[in-house]
């Protein structure tokens, strides 16, 4: 009876106690609204039906390839979808054996058309986000031998390029590459800091000081929205937070929100560096983003056009997708 009496104290206890206060930092985090989360919920399932019999995702200029479906998975797991869970695990878990085939004895990741170090890194970061969230055993060997591809690409400058035998460098692939060692080094691989802290030397090469934006190469062209974007988010995920390049890179971002050339890949980059800085710039801009995304997205769910350079919509839309969910976290790489 004592027992009872105490379970019963117990329970009235829990249920009448009040809610735990909100932890520190956390008040302020922006949340997806409806209207983002049903939009992508109709982009999930547009996508789900474009994938292709051996698992890959195709746009017009690149069939069955790993950057593409990269991208495509990207999608799913922001949303916290996960391989053979759930409505979209079959689909995911497709889509991770497809990468894992694309892998040559070396390790390089490449699709039909032969690939680049754009497609290797896309799905060096897309097999580091696999094994965060599932785990899975068969992944390891195959991203650790992708690291290493990478590792062995940078040149002399700290940048890679499209060959992974580069004789110079640019700043889009060279971003690329150190978000895959970035996401690859949450996943428990090993790099070398000498890596990181020689890409980081290259990216701030490519800085404007007269702009506040980043350019293609070093002192080479004149900076674009996507570049900038790119800059700004592997300096604060590598931990640069107080270089001082960002402050004047995020104006640049703001002013040049609506450019068109590689829209999409810049806004990929810019969600995730605007999360990063936090508090009101990242509330307006996440709000900015809702409300200039949904009304772009097609009546099937997909988002298409609206963009110079772009590959097709099943990019636009996975990218749309990743941007929308950046507030859900699941996606370690761009956690904070």
């Amino acid at each position: 009876m004592r027992a009872l009496l105490t379970l019963a104290s117990l329970s009235f206890l829990l249920t009448v106690a009040p809610a735990a206060p909100t932890p520190p930092g956390k008040k302020d985090e922006v949340k997806m609204p409806d209207n983002a989360r049903k939009a992508t919920a109709r982009a999930l399932s547009w996508l789900a039906a474009k994938q292709n019999s051996d698992g890959s995702w195709s746009d017009a200029r690149y069939p069955n390839n790993p950057a593409i479906t990269s991208f495509a998975l990207l999608a799913f797991l922001s949303q916290g979808h996960l391989p053979n869970q759930g409505i979209y695990g079959k689909e995911i878990a497709k889509g991770s054996r497809f990468l894992l085939s694309c892998a040559g004895k070396d390790g390089y990741l490449v699709g039909t058309r032969g690939g680049n170090m754009y497609a290797h890194a896309m799905g060096t970061l897309a097999l580091a986000e696999l094994y965060c969230a599932s785990s899975d055993k068969s992944i390891k060997p195959t991203l650790q031998k992708a690291v290493e591809v990478i590792v062995a690409g940078q040149n002399p400058q700290g940048g890679w390029r499209y060959s992974p035998h580069p004789r110079d460098a640019d700043i889009s692939v060279t971003i690329m590459q150190v978000m895959a060692l970035r996401a690859a080094k949450n996943a428990g691989i090993h790099i070398k800091d000498d890596v990181m802290q020689r890409a980081i030397v290259y990216i701030k090469s490519c800085y404007d000081a007269a702009t506040g934006g980043f350019t293609y190469m070093p002192r080479n062209r004149a900076p674009g929205f996507a570049r900038t974007a790119a800059g700004v988010c592997v300096l604060q995920l590598c931990g640069e937070y107080n270089s001082k390049e960002i402050p004047r890179a995020i104006e640049y971002l703001k002013a040049h929100f609506t450019d068109r050339q590689h829209y999409w890949y810049g806004h990929y980059y810019a969600s995730h560096a605007m999360h990063q800085v936090g508090g009101k710039e990242w509330k307006d801009w996440y709000e900015r983003m809702v409300t200039t995304f949904l009304p772009m997205q097609r009546p099937d769910g997909s988002w298409s056009g609206h963009d110079y350079g772009s590959a097709g919509p099943v990019y636009q839309t996975s990218i749309a997708v990743i941007a929308l969910s950046v507030p859900m976290n699941y996606l370690p790489i761009f956690q904070r």
